[in-house]
């Protein structure tokens, strides 16, 4: 049974003194989980870099992975710069496999991830 996608959204400071916006993502990813991935990206300022906290989620299908893609794709067009963490090791395979890490790099941990930008 798949759990419902949750979003949270954080602002933290950078190393520099810069804000980020921290998307807080939990539960299972997936086609129904457009409004929790989109709408919650919609809401953060494009002028910002923004990091994507998959630490709560348990699964993604495909469907999910072309949410997260579409969001990357848009942050691409503003020139927003997006890191990514707490994937877990399967998931970090199928990221780099997909092409996601040509929009959004990927970390191990929110500290290494707001290091980057």
């Amino acid at each position: 049974m798949q759990t419902e996608t949750k979003a949270n959204v954080d602002q933290i400071v950078n190393g520099t003194g810069g804000r980020v916006s921290v998307l807080r993502f939990s539960g299972d990813i997936s086609s129904s989980s457009h409004d929790a991935l989109l709408g919650t990206y919609e809401t953060v300022s494009k002028t910002e870099p923004v990091l994507l906290d998959f630490t709560k989620v348990e699964y993604i299908n495909s469907s999910g992975i072309a949410l997260v893609i579409q969001m990357l794709m848009e942050a691409n067009k503003n020139s927003q710069k997006i890191a990514a963490f707490g994937l877990t090791p399967h998931f970090q395979k199928v990221f780099t496999m997909v092409g996601i890490t040509k929009y959004a790099s990927l970390f191990p941990d929110e500290a290494s991830a707001k290091a980057s930008l």
